[in-house]
């Protein structure tokens, strides 16, 4: 991973803050929603490291609009 491209370093610490969690509530048998959160953190950070390969303007915009409605779902699990 490159260094000097924040985006991808700060979804980077974002997936690994998922993974973390998803192991504090399995600890607690938060399973469902343990699950839901590593899932959908975790692909906010995988999308935009997606992008960085994309073949084309159209490509990339598609794959943040997906690390987008990620990051969405993400802050309702949240919320429950």
């Amino acid at each position: 991973m490159k260094k000097d491209n924040l985006i991808l370093e700060k979804t980077c610490e974002f997936s690994l803050s998922f993974i973390e969690l998803y192991k504090e509530l399995n600890f607690k048998k938060e399973y469902i929603l343990s699950k839901q959160l590593l899932s959908s953190g975790t692909s906010v950070g995988a999308n935009v490291h997606e992008a960085t390969a994309a073949q084309s303007k159209k490509d990339f915009t598609h794959k943040m609009s997906i690390a987008s409605k990620e990051a969405r779902e993400t802050k309702y699990w949240l919320k429950l």
